[in-house]
Formats: structure tokens, sequence, C-alpha cells
């Protein structure tokens, strides 16, 4: 039994050195294992990885309408600046054109009631709105002596013609929303020709010979689908609001006949 513990403490001996320079060389190992395919592996690029640019917004939009081609960015670029007019200038009449139908129509029931056709006319006067020319009109026509039904009629009438006033200008915006993506899918056509082109004259295909044709294509059609997009917008905004006013102006219509049946029983 002494003679095996002796064997065995030996053993532990020699044992436990090995182990620990076995443990001293695996982690060289390994690093050296690690460094050397990090060397062989090919470096990752993510594509989608941008950095960020240092160039204000102003800039950037203009390297991008000189990329997708001056001549039809120029025209997208107008079909956009000349809608927006034309919704500005509507969106200003039709605030205008916005009236009071209650305490107007309180107006001039007190006049008619007073037999005053000349201060009910004044009170149209000094009133902006469709709807005060209709009541206008129709207390011409009372002024005239004309009976209830051609007043009726006349009222009508002029309510048709000042509705036209209102949609005045909308079929140009609707013009442009329809023209702008029109003339980016041909941009988009333009480019892809100069792309086969490149191709063509170079005999070989290669992404840098496409870039150029492709980008413009890409531009051009992302210019036309904005300006539609926003002249759409304003031209559903304004739309809206003509019915709002439409809406008025009938009630109004239906008032004043009311009221004129009324005073002249």
């Amino acid at each position: 039994m002494f003679l095996a513990v002796i064997g065995l403490l030996t053993i532990s001996a020699n044992f436990q050195p090995a182990s620990a320079q076995e443990e001293e060389q695996a982690p060289a190992a390994t690093e050296e294992v690690a460094a050397a395919a990090e060397e062989e592996a090919p470096e990752v690029v993510d594509p989608f990885a941008a950095g960020a640019s240092d160039k204000p917004l102003h800039q950037q939009l203009k390297k991008l309408f000189i990329e997708g081609g001056a001549g039809f960015m120029a025209v997208i670029l107008l079909c956009l600046v000349f809608g927006l007019a034309i919704a500005i200038e509507r969106i200003i009449t039709l605030g205008m054109a916005k009236t009071d139908i209650k305490a107007f129509g309180e107006k001039i029931e007190e006049k008619l009631a007073a037999k005053d056709i000349e201060g009910a006319l004044d009170i149209c006067r000094n009133t902006r709105g469709p709807v005060a020319s209709i009541y206008y009109q129709g207390l011409l026509r009372v002024k005239e002596g004309q009976d209830i039904e051609n007043i009726e009629k006349s009222v009508i009438s002029y309510g048709s013609v000042q509705m036209g006033q209102l949609e005045n200008g909308l079929s140009w915006i609707s013009l442009f929303i329809g023209i702008a993506p029109m003339l980016g899918f041909m941009g988009t056509v333009i480019g892809l020709i100069q792309a086969f082109d490149a191709i063509e004259v170079a005999g070989d295909i290669s992404p840098a010979l496409v870039a150029g044709g492709m980008k413009v294509a890409l531009i051009t059609t992302v210019g036309g689908l904005v300006v539609a997009i926003i002249l759409q917008l304003f031209y559903n905004y304004l739309i809206s609001r003509i019915d709002s006013v439409v809406v008025d102006m009938e009630t109004a219509s239906i008032d004043l006949v009311d009221t004129l049946v009324k005073n002249t029983k």
C-alpha cells in the first residue's frame, strides 16, 4: 500500500505540469487560429449602411434635380409650381366665400319685413361671397316685381354660375396631376434607353454602364409621383371646400325663397 501511494503521487506530479503546459498552449493556438480566420475572411460590407450626409437638404435636392435630367425635371417642377399657385389662389378665394348664413339671412329678413328692398340690396353689396350674390340677384327680381316662380328659377340659375366660378382652375390642377407622372415615366423610358445604348456601345453588361441610365429613370419617376401626390392632396381639399360652399348656397337659396314667400303674403 505504501508503494502504491508513492506511485500515485509520482504519476500525479508528472501529470499536472503536462496539463498546465497544454492549457497554456491551447489559448495561444486558439488565438492564432482566430487571427488566421480573420485574415482569410473577406471584409463584409453592409450595402444598406450609408453614412450621414453633411450636405443640407436643398443641396441634395439640387443634386438629384441635375442627375435626373434638367429637361424633364424642370417641366415636372413647373407643374408643381403652377399647380400650387392655382391651389393657393383657390384656397384664399374659398376662404373669402364663406358666409355666416344665419346672421346674413336674419338681416335680410328684417329689411324685407320692413319693406326696405334697397336696404336689403345694400347689405348684399357690402357682403362678399356667392351667398350674397345669390340673394342680390333674387332681390333684384323682387324689385322688378317678378313672381316667386321666376325669382326661384333665376336664383337656381345664378347658383349654377357661382358654382362654376368656384370650380375655376381645378381643371388645371387635375391636368398637372395627370401630366407629372407621365413625364416621370417618360424620363424612366429615356433612362432605360440610355442604359441599353451604353451596353450596345460597350458590348458588355456591367453595373457601371447601366447605373447612370437607371438612376435617371428612378429620379424622374419619383419626382413625377411626388408632384402628383402633393397636388392630389390640395385638389381633394379644394373639392371638399367647394362642396361646403355649395351646400351653403343651396341652403341660402331655400331660405331666400321662404323669406320672400312669407313677406309677400
